[in-house]
């Protein structure tokens, strides 16, 4: 890995563009380098991985409404047109808007891979794109795995390096590039093209956080669709010799002068070299528990303390809960963030999905985390519950922020928790990773995707198209154009609601 200079220029310096972010972007994407075989497999996991939360979530009202809207589009002339999760697979679609449905079934119950450094980001977001435009142009199996190596190199490293957070920008600014990126590699482009596309990208999908604070709402589940939507359109238009504002990153008026750290800001970007393998899926992790990554760590410690310190579920004996953890997560989803929601038993879905003291109540009283009981209004509105999630507050510890950017073991996304019990005594313990985290207890191999894909699919798909998914999905990198188009799932009769009608 090379690690890539950037800062803001002044148009009068005029910055060339093969020193442009953007270019060493798309430099990776067109490198012809292949993909190796932990990476391979690790690919073939998230494939399974997604399918899994997309089945579970195909009849909840966002992702109806967006395979409602993408069926409205069928494929243009001049390609094959792409599935839809749920639909079945002679029903297509332009791949811009079945990047758009199985996105939003994707990220839904926000239940698939993650990665954590100078900002956030959900990597897996990468494959529906890509994916819809494998299909739409007949690319083989291998292709797409290149491609799916791409999205995840580029996202990875630009999380990595820039963070959008501090400045309230939403992590899809990170993943319209990616997406972008991979596209290129899939697609076979030339660096100029897909230096275009990542500039285009960038540009329109560069939007602000209020989509992840206060009252959380179902856009959360569709602004990576988004960018992938979007990703595709500006590849559409970069293919036909449209151009891109440029420096994107670097230009006076550019995302690093008026958006970021202004004209002062530095960064360094590392990007793997010419031949070097993309292998920075090997770096993401995925979410056992339906919930926000940062929580996870703390649904498994709240089972151990259940088992260890039953009277720590219970209001009537705790006088109060610390949360002591990193910057990020006392800020992003705990009182640090000071939003009120995240203590209102009415609150959405997603906003609970953000709560660590409500995950953390629900955790010690249940002993389980479950992608929907757990969010159930009966369950967020439970007395005892409501009683125990208003004592349970965040701090920041710095030793847990610094170890939250740390490298290699020290990594961590979890912290310290103290429980004040109502007779003076205090109940202590730590957890440093998930269980599920491949650092952790019991680190995720391909049997836990394979049970997580059947747990959460089969009540929806049935055995047989379970099966028939999963032998695809198993054989990704060996599949023909043909079983490509046929990587996708059709529902059991009923788990399609139809929707509300709009426009389209």
């Amino acid at each position: 890995m090379k690690n890539h200079p950037v800062r803001s220029h002044r148009s009068a310096e005029h910055l060339p563009r093969e020193e442009q972010l953007a270019w060493k972007l798309a430099e990776v994407a067109a490198d012809p380098v292949e993909v190796g075989d932990a990476a391979v497999e690790m690919i073939v996991n998230r494939f399974i991985d997604n399918a899994a939360v997309a089945a579970a979530s195909i009849g909840r009202p966002a992702p109806t409404s967006a395979r409602a809207q993408a069926l409205s589009h069928p494929p243009s002339r001049g390609g094959a047109g792409a599935t839809v999760f749920g639909a079945a697979p002679d029903v297509r679609t332009g791949p811009e808007w079945a990047a758009w449905a199985n996105g939003v079934a994707v990220r839904e119950l926000d239940y698939h891979d993650t990665f954590l450094a100078a900002d956030y980001s959900h990597p897996g977001d990468n494959i529906p794109p890509l994916l819809a435009v494998a299909q739409h142009t007949a690319r083989d199996g291998h292709a797409l795995v290149r491609a799916v190596a791409t999205g995840y190199e580029v996202q990875i490293d630009l999380v990595r390096s820039i963070s959008l957070h501090r400045h309230k920008i939403d992590h899809i600014a990170h993943l319209g590039p990616s997406a972008a990126a991979g596209l290129g590699t899939l697609l076979g482009l030339p660096t100029g093209v897909i230096y275009q596309a990542i500039g285009q990208a960038l540009h329109t999908t560069t939007t602000t956080r209020q989509s992840r604070k206060g009252e959380i709402s179902s856009w959360k589940a569709y602004a990576p669709a988004f960018a992938g939507k979007l990703a595709v359109e500006a590849v559409d238009r970069a293919i036909r010799g449209e151009t891109s504002p440029a420096p994107v990153y670097e230009g006076e008026d550019g995302v690093i002068a008026r958006l970021l750290d202004g004209p002062e800001g530095r960064y360094e970007v590392p990007l793997p070299g010419p031949g070097e393998p993309k292998e920075a899926i090997l770096l993401s992790y995925t979410k056992e528990h339906s919930a926000e990554y940062q929580a996870q760590a703390w649904i498994d410690l709240a089972r151990k303390l259940l088992r260890e310190h039953p009277e720590a579920a219970d209001p009537d004996r705790v006088r109060s809960i610390v949360v002591h953890t990193s910057h990020h997560t006392h800020h992003v989803i705990g009182s640090g963030a000071d939003d009120p929601q995240k203590y209102d038993p009415r609150a959405s879905r997603e906003t609970l999905d953000h709560s660590l003291p409500y995950i953390l109540a629900v955790a010690l009283q249940d002993g389980r985390w479950h992608h929907v009981d757990s969010y159930a209004a009966e369950r967020a509105a439970r007395p005892d519950t409501v009683a125990l999630w208003r004592k349970i507050t965040t701090v920041e510890d710095p030793v847990w922020t610094e170890r939250y950017h740390a490298d290699g073991d020290r990594q961590s996304y979890g912290g310290r928790i103290v429980v004040t019990l109502a007779d003076g005594r205090t109940v202590e313990d730590e957890i440093a990773v998930a269980d599920a985290h491949p650092a952790g207890a019991r680190p995720f191999a391909r049997d836990d995707y394979i049970g997580k894909f059947r747990t959460l699919a089969v009540p929806v798909l049935g055995e047989a198209e379970a099966d028939r998914f999963l032998g695809l999905a198993l054989r990704l990198p060996e599949l023909g154009p043909d079983e490509v188009r046929d990587l996708t799932f059709v529902a059991r009769p009923g788990q399609l609601p139809a929707g509300r009608p709009g426009i389209f």
